[in-house]
């Protein structure tokens, strides 16, 4: 049998390929110092190993012939810092070391990538030899914060799925969950004395279908749809977090996107007819056609000229503080629509009292109050970039969402940056062609993905503290398509926040990718297969007749397609070279081979709509 090729995601610092193999024994003693805070990985070794090998795992503070030594250093290796580890496997044994318990723990992520990929499985797998390539690794992370943040407004994920979420992310050595806990759709987090927030602010009517094309729910529709954690859930969520070496960002997004706090609490809007307000559940509340900032079709802000809104953020803010250890809090500030600000006595009033020209400007003033309530909680303030737009306080921090260049500005004058462009870390976009994923405004495929580099050239890299992909949700019912939508352009995300530059080779990416594949199909996570889809490009020739391109995202992939309603397998004409549609053919199908198996998903396009792509 031949050794798996080694495919540790993200790529290590430094990995030695060494003679010999080592073999699981029957009995494994994992050697680790007593109350030295490596029970996390311990109990992470122990089950992977029992669960899937069935062979008897114990473990000692000094055993004479530990099969597994997870040792911390009692003097710190500078290289390491405090998340990196040194892996040793040896024909006879497997030592992991670390500064910090952390680094153990990642080191133990790495070790389990080593195994035969049926170490993932959820239950006893026979008939495998349980060996792992002799290996030195050394490796720690390019960022300190590498995070994903989870929407779980536009739609409510249990507190299980979100441990679940947590687990998922932690294999991959990502360290920071960012909880988008507060948007139009849905208040999420139970806050002491305001109680309509979650009596009210919760619950939405559920619908099904495309969100945002939805029909005004009617009057009596229940609005049993949704859900929130109490302050007890979230307790739980930060202690497992913490367990697994993750923090949690917690976000409340204002002052836009504040139509289920409105709903809740009518008196923090500008404009009377928010009484009448009810929380979204997906119809249209905003006129996208010219551009950002949006026209609101409703309300949905907070009022930066009423005070009731400060001492109502205090609130929440203080026990948002107190609830998180995390030392940010991110306010939002994105997408805030000023066009009810624009005709708002009480704005104009505020424009004159404190000398405001623009519109921008008073949601700057807004910003750097809400700052000034964040601080006094003794935690620091970070905003989506649009905090930019109107003036900043020298102490926000800023994650750059619209494009690099908001961060590059940001972290050039001196502002702490997080990376997180929709060009490259968008997870809610589509992944393969539109005919295949739920309908989004953009595509972000995984190749351009692996491009992300979070620290460019030409900025101040000391305030780049870290990288993050984001899933909202909006087209995301449940917990199985947020894995679709995750993986693997996690993985490509984890890599260039994690691996040096120098490391990132899309080939050898690609091979990893796929032997991770078989890995999270014993796991029993879904991931996207997009990668053997290939990328449809419609043009037209100089006669106008319309010609279809398939270019493939990996190599070594075949295409075989027709026109003639029949599915395609590899007995039919193969795609070599930009294909013209028959006079009367309605349909396009596509299907991808490796050698003999198929491989990519059966692709349906109908001329009609590659007719409206050339436009």
């Amino acid at each position: 049998m031949s050794q798996t090729p080694i495919a540790i995601i993200p790529e290590p610092v430094s990995l030695m390929k060494k003679a010999g193999s080592f073999t699981l024994p029957e009995n494994v003693i994992i050697q680790a110092l007593k109350g030295a805070d490596l029970k996390q990985s311990i109990d992470f070794l122990s089950n992977r190993i029992t669960v899937a090998t069935g062979k008897f795992v114990s473990t000692l503070n000094n055993a004479t012939h530990p099969t597994i030594k997870l040792i911390l250093n009692s003097q710190v290796d500078p290289q390491l810092g405090t998340e990196g580890y040194k892996l040793n496997v040896n024909p006879t044994q497997i030592v992991i070391t670390a500064n910090k318990p952390a680094g153990i723990f990642y080191g133990a992520q790495s070790l389990i990538q080593l195994f035969p990929a049926e170490i993932e499985s959820k239950e006893l797998v026979n008939n495998v030899k349980w060996k792992l390539p002799c290996v030195d690794v050394v490796d720690y992370p390019k960022l300190g914060w590498r995070g994903l943040m989870f929407d779980v407004a536009r739609h409510f994920f249990t507190k299980e799925e979100v441990k679940h979420f947590i687990d998922d992310m932690v294999r991959y050595k990502f360290n920071l969950l960012h909880l988008h806990l507060a948007d139009d759709e849905g208040w999420r987090i139970e806050i002491k004395g305001l109680p309509k927030l979650t009596e009210v602010g919760a619950w939405s009517v559920k619908k099904t279908g495309t969100f945002g094309d939805f029909v005004p729910p009617s009057a009596d529709e229940p609005r049993t749809y949704g859900g929130f954690y109490t302050q007890e859930d979230i307790k739980e969520l930060v202690q497992y977090a913490q367990e697994r070496f993750v923090n949690i960002l917690p976000e409340i997004d204002v002052p836009g996107h504040s139509l289920a706090v409105i709903a809740s609490y009518p008196e923090l809007s500008c404009t009377p007819e928010a009484v009448n307000y009810k929380v979204r559940s997906g119809e249209k509340i905003m006129d996208w056609s010219r551009g950002a900032p949006p026209i609101a079709l409703v309300d949905n802000t907070l009022c930066p000229a009423n005070e009731k809104v400060y001492s109502f953020l205090d609130t929440v803010i203080t026990q948002i503080a107190q609830l998180f250890p995390f030392e940010y809090i991110h306010m939002g500030g994105d997408e805030a629509s000023h066009n009810f600000w624009e005709k708002n006595e009480q704005v104009k009033q505020l424009m004159l009292r404190e000398g405001l020209k623009t519109i921008p400007q008073v949601q700057a003033y807004f910003e750097k109050r809400v700052e000034q309530i964040v601080v006094a909680k003794g935690k620091k303030f970070m905003g989506w970039d649009e905090i930019l737009d109107g003036g900043i306080s020298p102490t926000a921090a800023v994650m750059s969402w619209r494009g690099m260049k908001y961060g590059i500005q940001a972290a050039n004058d001196k502002h702490n940056v997080v990376m997180s462009p929709t060009e490259f870390a968008y997870l809610d976009y589509m992944q393969a062609d539109v005919s295949t994923e739920p309908k989004v405004y953009a595509s972000l495929r995984l190749n351009k993905v692996y491009q992300f580099n979070p620290v460019p050239a030409g900025v101040n890299a000391q305030y780049i503290i870290g990288g993050q992909a984001n899933l909202w949700t909006e087209q995301v019912y449940n917990f199985r398509q947020v894995e679709y939508m995750v993986w693997p352009r996690a993985f490509a995300i984890s890599e260039s926040i994690w691996s040096p530059i120098e490391k990132k080779n899309w080939t050898n990416f690609v091979d990893r990718t796929e032997q991770h594949f078989k890995r999270l199909d014993l796991a029993e996570v879904k991931y996207s297969p997009a990668i053997y889809d290939p990328i449809i490009t419609v043009k037209r020739s100089a006669d106008k007749q319309l010609l279809i391109e398939l270019t493939p995202e990996v190599d070594n992939l075949e295409i075989y397609y027709s026109f003639d309603n029949s599915i395609p397998d590899r007995f039919y004409p193969k795609y070599t070279s930009a294909l013209q549609v028959p006079k009367d053919a309605s349909l396009l199908k596509i299907i991808t081979y490796r050698g003999k198996q198929p491989i990519g998903r059966l692709i349906s396009v109908s001329v009609a709509d590659l007719q409206k792509r050339s436009r």
